[in-house]
């Protein structure tokens, strides 16, 4: 548990410099999510579409690209996707990024739309890409599977993890 109070402090010097601030979550907890948690991922969703509609919406509104890659079997997935939608965060997070959820199945599908982002198989889910979408650049290249082991974490340091993307 000490992690989770370690880690806003771990990440805050592992950010970079162009880190913005999160809004406070009031949420202290998972257990504070609403239950039950989505089940953000669409299994029939034709994912190159969405992605590249979700790209073109990034480009138009000057945000930045939120690629969510996993599945609803996932409990992290699910603690993200329910983390983006509390109230103090979904303004927020829609205000500064377009996000798009790829159902990796498990793990034969759509790989190769991460794979054109540089990570042909990423090491666990959720694997969150965060992509300037002018250029293609994943910006937190390397970490894209930072929130993989989300339910050690707390929903302020899910937030945080964000917000450290933001110009």
């Amino acid at each position: 548990m000490r992690l989770a109070f370690a880690l806003p402090a771990l990440l805050a010097l592992s950010s970079p410099a162009f880190a913005g601030t999160a809004p406070r979550v009031p949420a202290a907890s998972f257990e504070a999510l609403p239950q039950p948690l989505p089940l953000p991922f669409d299994e029939a969703a034709d994912a190159h579409k969405d992605v590249a509609r979700a790209k073109a919406r990034a480009i138009r509104a000057h945000k930045l690209l939120l690629v969510d890659f996993g599945g609803n079997r996932c409990l992290d997935c699910r603690l993200f996707a329910g983390t983006i939608e509390l109230p103090a965060l979904k303004g927020w997070v829609r205000s500064k990024y377009e996000v798009v959820t790829v159902d990796v199945g498990r793990y034969p599908k759509n790989l190769d739309i991460a794979a054109a982002y540089g990570t042909p198989r990423p090491k666990g889910v959720p694997a969150i890409f965060i992509v300037d979408p002018r250029s293609g650049k994943v910006l937190n290249a390397g970490r894209e599977t930072a929130l993989a082991d989300a339910r050690s974490m707390t929903p302020q340091a899910l937030a945080d993890w964000l917000a450290q993307w933001i110009k």
